[in-house]
């Protein structure tokens, strides 16, 4: 192998570029405080980093919708408290407008209270959120879901409930729609319903209903007929009687058939009837508009105390509604609320793994520091030492 002055030159300059490119990476990573600052550095270290890196931005997405699922979620609570409000002042109406000292002017200023109520009502129904989307109108959050018409108040928007993803695998509904909330309240007691015919000429009012025997109630129609004041037939939607007993006017009773009961009080005429039919679905706005009705409508004492007896079945079915909606919206805050903290800690988790993985321990840095910098100056001062130096200086 043939020795020469400049190939004893170029083997030392390159050896003092080697320590200068190893000193200024060591330099490089105490500047950005990163191990890895670019794939070379440490290829298998670069991909577990940028696999945390998008783990963490993916949680941090996660955080960002449950902030703005539970603004929203919190918005419907906040309506439907409201809305249960005005339910409560109507009901408190609908008693009042019950008692029999109430004259007809009287119960006609009750019925223009509710009137504004019904229309406080259908304002809550059309409620927007901060970004001007109606919070019931499911997925058609541009247009007002609840028109207002002469034959009652309609659903325009539709069944669907719109979703964020608040973690791997988990999406949670950030609104209900309003035909569930507003429109599709059970009638009666959930169950069934009663009904007084309009031509009973007696003074039996309807009280306490009730199924006692969930198997023994097939969800039928049927007419209870009082034959005599002190007697009555269950017939079914055929005419068959189902069932038949006395009645004590004086004190009351209890008529139970199918797994069902219907309590009444007062004296019945003979041929009364009430129809028993399974319970339907009604708006909250049809049952106010029922109730207003009923309370400016001129009848009997005992035709409007059952038919506002009715309604005030149908008025708790809708606070019962407004009740579930919401304890299914507190439900779905917990879970955010829950899965919040459990992205919190995997948010810590992602950054301490990404940290031991790019970030410089400085100890070991600055000792790199040291021995490049040495290792830097030696190769420096050899170089400046061959560098005057040639073969025939042995040769003298």
């Amino acid at each position: 192998m043939r020795v020469s002055t400049s190939w004893m030159q170029q083997q030392s300059v390159n050896t003092m570029m080697e320590r200068q490119g190893d000193l200024s990476g060591i330099q490089t990573q105490m500047g950005t405080g990163k191990r890895i600052n670019q794939p070379s550095d440490d290829p298998v270290g670069a991909t577990r980093a940028v696999e945390l890196t998008h783990l963490g931005a993916d949680t941090d997405q996660y955080q960002r919708n449950i902030t703005s699922a539970n603004a929203r979620l919190g918005l419907e609570d906040k309506t439907l408290s409201s809305v249960g409000n005005v339910l409560g002042r109507v009901r408190t109406l609908l008693l009042q407008g019950m008692n029999a000292s109430q004259t007809a002017e009287s119960r006609n200023d009750i019925a223009t209270e509710m009137v504004q109520l019904r229309d406080q009502l259908l304002g809550m129904a059309n409620s927007k959120d901060a970004q001007g989307d109606y919070i019931f109108a499911g997925n058609r959050t541009g247009a007002a879901p609840f028109v207002s018409q002469p034959g009652g108040v309609s659903y325009v928007g539709d069944q669907g409930q719109r979703m964020v993803a608040a973690g791997p695998g988990l999406q949670v509904a950030t609104g209900d729609p309003g035909s569930a909330v507003f429109m599709d309240t059970l009638t009666g007691n959930g169950s069934f319903a009663v009904g007084a015919a309009a031509g009973n000429t007696g003074s039996a009012l309807v009280g306490a209903t009730g199924v006692t025997d969930a198997s023994a109630w097939n969800g039928g129609n049927y007419q209870i007929v009082f034959t005599a004041p002190n007697a009555y037939e269950v017939r079914d939607s055929g005419g068959a009687v189902v069932s038949s007993g006395a009645y004590d006017p004086e004190k009351g009773g209890t008529i139970a058939f199918k797994g069902v009961q219907v309590a009444f009080s007062g004296t019945p005429a003979a041929n009364d009837s009430f129809a028993v039919a399974p319970s339907s679905k009604q708006s909250m706005f049809d049952t106010l508009d029922g109730i207003i009705g009923a309370l400016r409508q001129s009848t009997s004492e005992t035709g409007l105390q059952n038919a506002l007896g009715g309604q005030l079945a149908n008025l708790d079915q809708a606070i019962g509604t407004v009740t579930q909606t919401r304890a299914g919206v507190g439900a779905r805050m917990n879970a955010l609320d829950q899965q919040g903290s459990l992205n919190g800690d995997l948010t810590l988790q992602y950054k301490t793994a990404l940290s031991d993985v790019q970030d410089l321990n400085y100890y070991d840095a600055v000792s790199k520091l040291s021995l490049q910098s040495s290792a830097l100056q030696a190769a420096q001062l050899t170089f400046s030492k061959l560098q005057n130096m040639t073969l025939f200086d042995y040769l003298k």
